[in-house]
């Protein structure tokens, strides 16, 4: 067992500003945060081996005793926050990190891009570890790859650290990365980060799969992405960020996490070339699974190091396993292809991967001594911070805020941060990313935790609009239902068709002639009695029919609307004239394919804007389309026909059973990303679709 300073690199002797004194009890604690790593150490006897490929995933998992008890004595100190308000309690845990002020330092002295946690992290690795393999460094070409990645905050990190470091600077750097697609509409907001910072203007570099969810636990994606990197001389840098929101089942965290460890892992082992570096966050190591992956590690790497950045809040169980210099596929090739074979959301489910019986005694203490070690850091900070919670005095208070400042400072000094020009950063931002104009408040995509845990275990028994009645959307909704009975009402009676068609008849001076306005819906539900109104004459057509209605949750999704919703659009472009316009209701704008509706009426027209609701008393809204544009509509027509087609020719095989079972497709986006995120067309769909949700939940709780 090592602390593992044999794995480190070198640093400055210097560490604190002189002018700042510190005691030796401080300065051992605020030098003790950079220097939390447990290495193993293999014994010269080479006992450490790959069991045999037979053995592996066949036998029941076993869990290991000790183990189990330092699980349950975390549990029972975890569980003493049961009963916290999880936001005051984040709002005091975060004042008492010790790390606390290094990001805004960070982003100060560097002008870091993507200056987050991660950021701060992974630069810690880089500056703790060999991570760049020499040879590498030697040939002048460095390549690697970033699993589960975004928002992609360890990519800009290397990317800092290449342009600053003098070892590096010289170095052709490539890398590509996998995420859960942000924009694909399956990915929940549990699983997927939708900060897309990065993403947006780099999106060549994203592998998302055949199937563009960017799920890496899918069999197929681990061999798409090994053809993606090929054009690679080399792999070799891996990392892996992956986690789920736990927050609801914090004691099974690594449970949950345990088959994308194993994918991560078997990624890792596949991509890598020989002498490469591998990054994988972990949390506590207490199951089977855990110590059976660590071992498998520990055969193919030659140096495997557990680290908790000081970065990373100490009160949690993230850690990351560092393993350094890969023996090489070969000598892991037989039991590799067994993962594979069985790879999947389940892998770690199942059987072990190697029974207890072939893991040597001696790593097993060692990993004992690693979990003991990690977890008493733990459960230190926990109940420092209970013992905190409401009751620090001032001197406590000050005595932190020097400890923070000064490891701010030393992170500065010991990682050499350097200050990089934003013309070196990777993203150029052409694009402006979807989640710019999100407010801020908590973290992008992530549900909002409110009240204790008890309380949201509570929430969970009661029916859904009493879970809404008292989560934390409550005020707003009560707001908003109240405001149906003032003068300034949101959601009324549309009126007559008068009040639609007003404005829409767009003339030049002196022009004379009649301007059409195409509406889709019944003439009865525009309330219309004329078809015309001054020099605008309506035409009304049939608009998309709702989708199913076990469809209706505010769901544009379904094929057969989207193809209906695009013949709707189609037939308009083919239809109108120069100056006509249109109203078109849309049942929402939550999936790519009407996002790109909106996009292509947005060309065509010299002004769209929308109204809620739309009259024909089904939840959505109308899109108002004023000024057609013939010219810009024949350079799209052909687009739209042919997709048209495409989804009309998927409805057709699917109703006659021509589809394979699993193996149903649809269009998922004909307009590229790119092009979507440009032009002010996201803050208009998030506005629509607010509103919309808005009016549903109005709706619902009138009901």
């Amino acid at each position: 067992m090592s602390s593992g300073n044999g794995a480190r690199r070198k640093v400055g002797k210097q560490h604190f500003n002189n002018t700042v004194a510190f005691d030796p009890e401080t300065l051992a604690e605020v030098q003790g945060l950079f220097s939390k790593v447990r290495s193993y150490v293999k014994p010269a006897s080479g006992e450490w081996g790959l069991p045999d490929p037979n053995v592996a995933l066949r036998q029941p998992a076993e869990q290991h005793c000790r183990l189990q008890a330092l699980k349950a004595s975390l549990n029972d100190v975890k569980n003493q926050l049961s009963d916290k308000n999880v936001q005051v309690w984040h709002q005091h845990t975060n004042s008492t990190n010790r790390a606390g002020t290094v990001i805004s330092a960070v982003r100060s002295a560097a002008n870091a891009e993507i200056c987050t946690q991660a950021w701060c992290k992974f630069s810690e690795i880089l500056g703790s570890f060999r991570l760049l393999p020499e040879e590498a460094l030697q040939n002048g070409e460095l390549n690697t790859v970033h699993l589960c990645e975004a928002p992609g905050a360890f990519i800009t990190s290397l990317n800092h650290y290449t342009k600053t470091s003098e070892s590096t600077r010289y170095c052709d750097w490539s890398w590509a990365a996998n995420t859960l697609n942000p924009y694909h509409e399956a990915n929940g907001g549990s699983t997927t980060i939708a900060d897309d910072r990065l993403i947006a203007n780099t999106l060549p570099w994203w592998f998302f799969g055949s199937d563009n969810t960017g799920n890496i636990m899918i069999q197929k994606h681990l061999l798409e992405l090994q053809a993606f990197v090929a054009n690679m001389r080399t792999v070799d840098v891996v990392t892996a960020d992956g986690s789920f929101d736990c927050q609801e089942k914090p004691d099974e965290q690594e449970a949950l996490v345990a088959s994308l460890h194993y994918c991560e892992v078997t990624a890792a082992l596949l991509l890598l070339s020989p002498g490469g570096s591998f990054v994988l966050k972990m949390f506590t190591l207490y199951e089977h699974s855990s110590v059976c992956l660590l071992y498998l590690l520990n055969c193919c790497f030659r140096s495997v190091n557990v680290f908790k950045p000081a970065t990373s809040k100490s009160g949690n169980s993230e850690v990351y396993v560092v393993c350094l210099d890969y023996e090489g596929k070969e000598a892991v090739r037989p039991l590799l292809s067994k993962l594979i074979r069985n790879y999947g959301p389940q892998l770690a489910d199942r059987e072990a991967l190697f029974p207890n019986s072939h893991l040597p005694e001696s790593f097993l203490k060692q990993h004992e001594e690693v979990c003991s070690y990690f977890t008493r850091l733990q459960v230190e900070t926990i109940t420092e911070n209970l013992r905190l919670f409401g009751a620090m005095s001032s001197e406590q208070r000050q005595r932190l805020d020097f400890i923070r400042d000064g490891t701010a400072q030393e992170y500065l000094q010991r990682f050499q941060v350097s200050y990089l020009q934003r013309s070196r950063w990777v993203s150029r931002n052409t694009v402006s990313p979807a989640c710019c104009s999100v407010s801020a408040g908590w973290p992008l995509g992530q549900k909002k935790q409110t009240g204790s845990f008890n309380e949201r275990r509570e929430l969970q028994t009661l029916s859904w609009r009493e879970r809404i009645e008292r989560g934390c959307h409550a005020a707003s909704i009560q707001k908003h239902c109240a405001e149906t009975e003032g003068p300034a009402a949101c959601y009324k009676d549309p009126g007559p068709s008068v009040t639609w068609t007003h404005g829409l008849c767009v003339s030049k001076a002196g022009d004379n002639k009649q301007r059409q306005c195409l509406v889709f819906g019944s003439q009865s539900a525009w309330g219309a009695g004329e078809s015309q109104h001054g020099d605008l004459v309506l035409t009304f057509s049939a608009e998309p029919s709702a989708p199913h209605r076990d469809l209706v949750a505010l769901h544009d999704g379904e094929p057969r609307y989207q193809q209906q919703l695009l013949a709707c659009v189609v037939c308009s472009l083919q239809t109108l004239t120069s100056g006509d316009a249109l109203l078109l209701p849309v049942f929402s704008a939550l999936t790519r394919v009407t996002a790109a509706v909106v996009l292509c009426l947005h060309v065509c027209f010299s002004s769209v804007s929308f109204r809620c609701p739309s009259p024909s008393g089904i939840t959505g809204a109308v899109l108002v389309c004023v000024g057609f544009c013939p010219e810009a509509a024949a350079r799209i027509l052909p687009v739209l026909s042919d997709v048209h087609s495409c989804m009309g020719q998927g409805l057709r095989e699917e109703e006659g059973d021509n589809v394979p079972s699993g193996c149903d497709s649809q269009v998922l986006q004909f307009v590229p990303m790119e092009e979507m995120l440009t032009g002010g067309l996201t803050d208009f769909l998030r506005t629509m679709n607010s509103e919309i949700i808005q009016q549903k939940l109005h709706l619902l709780m009138q009901s």
